[in-house]
């Protein structure tokens, strides 16, 4: 399964790029995301419940970050478990590129593999509800981050 798109957020680079190494923004803007640890710079682990189709489950992972194009771009690798409802590994490139003074392009790629019976489910629902989330999340990440702007 892959995922790609393009954001465009009301903030400078730097702010947008902040905030997605903000452990309690993450939390606000991930659905269905109960906890949110970070370990280090490069590692946090969450917890977060999903609903796709019929299949309910609580989901516990693992994400490392690499930084190295920071703050340009970032890509991040991550699997996470569901019990009987699964499990889901993948990863995601992510750039951020200044659309002058105020404003921050954000472009990511994404796959993921997943097994279990969220696989059983046909991969059009399994990609519909990936799609939905990610919007879901982007929209949240773009609202806190304008509100978050210094006046």
């Amino acid at each position: 399964m892959e995922l790609a798109d393009e954001i465009i957020i009301n903030a400078p680079k730097d702010q947008v790029y902040a905030a997605l190494n903000d452990p309690e923004v993450l939390k606000q803007c991930i659905p269905g995301c109960e906890e949110l640890v970070k370990h280090s710079d490069t590692e946090l682990e969450a917890k977060v419940v999903l609903k796709v189709g019929p299949v309910k489950a609580r989901f516990s992972g693992d994400v490392q970050l690499n930084t190295a194009g920071a703050p340009d771009a970032f890509s991040l690798t991550g699997q996470g478990n569901g019990g009987t409802a699964g499990h889901a590994k993948g990863g995601a490139d992510v750039t951020l590129t200044a659309d002058g003074p105020d404003k921050t392009i954000l472009r990511y790629e994404a796959k993921a593999v997943i097994g279990g019976k969220l696989a059983q489910l046909g991969s059009r629902l399994v990609q519909s509800t990936a799609k939905k989330l990610a919007a879901k999340f982007f929209k949240c990440f773009a609202a806190v981050v304008s509100e978050d702007e210094p006046a």
